[in-house]
């Protein structure tokens, strides 16, 4: 007898909700599929560790449409929970990396998600930064 997969809840830190639904429908569409996969308890297959966070649990998802990259930033650093950091489209023509500004946004929020898991808070939705 097996034990269906449980859909882990989905927390939205700083704007990262409001900003995922600016983007062309296309590229939500991708990374709705790829945070689904995460809250099953898998791992899509384009979503990859992002440089910088080391042991943190943090992935991203690279998607290009129309011309443009569009990033977005999770962590599956918690059994219980995915929290979406930042989505976010790529700005710079210098290079693939992610911009330091966008890295420090990540920073911050990946703190976010550790105070609030930490006090057992959430609520579903945006939390400020």
């Amino acid at each position: 007898m097996h034990n269906k997969p449980t859909k882990k809840p989905l927390e939205w830190i700083g704007s990262s909700r409001k900003d995922i639904r600016k983007l062309p429908e296309d590229i939500q569409d991708e990374f709705g599929h790829a945070l689904l996969v995460a809250q099953m308890g898998g791992k899509h297959e384009t979503a990859k560790p992002l440089k910088g966070f080391t042991g943190a649990g943090v992935l991203e998802v690279v998607e290009d449409y129309d011309g443009n990259t569009y990033r977005a930033v999770y962590t599956v650093r918690f059994l219980d929970v995915v929290y979406v950091l930042h989505v976010f489209q790529k700005k710079s023509k210098k290079g693939i990396s992610t911009p330091q500004e966008e890295m420090e946004i990540v920073r911050i929020r990946l703190k976010m998600a550790e105070e609030l898991h930490r006090s057992g808070g959430g609520n579903k939705h945006e939390r400020r930064n």
